[in-house]
């Protein structure tokens, strides 16, 4: 008997009021429900699935490594899956990188990112570091640490009281933060002597580290940087030692075209998280990357990073995170990408640009969000008690398509976007199929919206 047509649901759901609908099975772009209908996977789930559901190839990998070995503790054993993707991340990873850190997710990857961030200065005797620096309307993860980092007033709010204290400087979102008579250039620039500000505020010799993602993910829809923002950020760090981390969790691993978003932008952190995509959603995995001057640091200091879990290189995530890269450059996925990319933005201008309540199309690869609004002009947002994201999602089921629709797109309150991000294997077709069904999605939600 199914679970919807037997007891109330005993698992603790997001949401308690409603239980989800039953997912029985997936293959490719789809996800079949226990009622029989199917869903196009637009979202990849958030920004996960980047090669689509039941990819042979990573169930071989995974399977073969149950049967070697499924579990050791990190702290008696390695194993050889473990160091082979360690080689296989640094040999394809930005210049400077040397070590990899397993972990379960992207929440561990930024708590340990930040705690590793720490432990690097006490080593190197400047235990007066103690501050962090990330962004407004920046999504870094739900552990306290990470959250106390991230950005989003919504989420911090009923936890602000036992979070540590962080500074927040500007986000890079042109659509709304972009004076006029400004140039791209002048708005990075101007964001990063924000950074500046703030570090001197702080202490020159007080900060630990800058926090951003490279390409804002969930929480503000997708926010793609202007050209050299990142690069003047990088300067700033520099100029008073502050380490870079740059959270790649959604928008790294090939997202973009690039299987680092921070290629793109012409820089090079200390330290990167990544997660998602790493293992495409076939096991729970993340890594940090450090860099060489972080490692040697440890080593030559303690000995050892005072940090762990006990899911630490799991070896059956690895093996599947293994599998997901090589299929990746074997399939020539990253160029699908960035050839996809523009083909995509099309479809959705095409499809969605001249409807009333969309407010700005941004993306890249396969990473794109749609911000929506009640008012063109202006860019007033929809009243939040609209929950106009909600009704978005619910139209877009209704056609069998999964976006991931969210609230608070402005300032952790207010705002609504939808963000999509299909697997690295989805073609023109699945594209267009996904533009088309999401712009009707838009207008039902929105028209009712507008009406009430």
């Amino acid at each position: 008997m199914s679970q919807s047509q037997s007891q109330p649901s005993r698992v603790f759901h997001r949401h308690l009021r409603q239980t989800p609908p039953v997912a029985v099975s997936a293959k490719g772009m789809t996800i079949r429900g226990a009622d029989g209908r199917e869903y196009l996977d637009a979202s990849g789930g958030a920004a996960v699935s980047s090669l689509g559901h039941a990819h042979p190839d990573v169930l071989a990998a995974m399977h073969a490594q149950i049967d070697r070995i499924a579990y050791a503790h990190t702290s008696f054993f390695t194993t050889e899956v473990a160091e082979e993707l360690a080689d296989d991340l640094i040999a394809h990873a930005p210049a400077g990188f040397s070590h990899a850190y397993f972990v379960s997710g992207g929440s561990e990857a930024m708590e340990a990112a930040l705690k590793m961030a720490r432990q690097y200065f006490l080593e190197i005797g400047q235990p007066q570091r103690t501050r962090f620096i990330a962004r407004r309307q920046s999504y870094h993860g739900n552990t306290l640490g990470a959250l106390a980092v991230g950005g989003n007033a919504w989420r911090r709010e009923p936890f602000a009281p036992i979070l540590m204290d962080a500074t927040h400087v500007s986000p890079c979102y042109p659509y709304r933060e972009m004076r006029e008579g400004e140039t791209p250039g002048q708005y990075g620039q101007r964001l990063a002597d924000e950074l500046e500000a703030a570090i001197r505020a702080q202490g020159e010799d007080r900060v630990i580290a800058f926090v951003a993602e490279t390409i804002g993910g969930a929480t503000a829809g997708v926010l793609t940087p202007v050209p050299g923002y990142f690069q003047a950020v990088k300067r700033v760090c520099d100029r008073y030692g502050v380490l870079l981390i740059l959270d790649e969790v959604m928008c790294g691993m090939g997202r973009t075209g690039a299987l680092y978003a921070c290629e793109q932008e012409g820089v090079v952190p200390d330290l990167i998280a990544i997660a998602k995509g790493l293992g495409g959603g076939y096991q729970p995995v993340g890594a940090v990357l450090a860099q060489r001057h972080i490692v040697e640091a440890m080593t030559e200091g303690s000995g050892f990073f005072q940090h762990g879990h006990t899911y630490l290189g799991h070896p059956v995530a690895c093996a599947a995170a293994l599998a997901v890269q090589r299929v990746i450059r074997r399939d020539h996925l990253l160029q699908r990408v960035q050839a996809n990319g523009p083909v995509f933005e099309r479809m959705l201008r095409e499809s969605l640009g001249t409807q009333r309540f969309v407010g700005d199309i941004r993306g890249r690869g396969h990473f794109w969000g749609v911000e929506l609004v009640a008012d063109r002009a202006t860019k007033r947002p929809f009243d939040p008690k609209l929950r106009v994201h909600a009704q978005v999602k619910a139209e877009a089921m209704k056609l069998g398509l999964l976006c991931y629709p969210f609230g608070g797109t402005v300032d952790g309150r207010s705002g609504d976007h939808v963000l999509l991000a299909p697997p690295f294997i989805a073609g023109e077709e699945h594209l267009q199929d996904i533009a088309t069904r999401l712009s009707r999605a838009v207008a039902a939600a929105t028209e009712s919206a507008n009406r009430n």
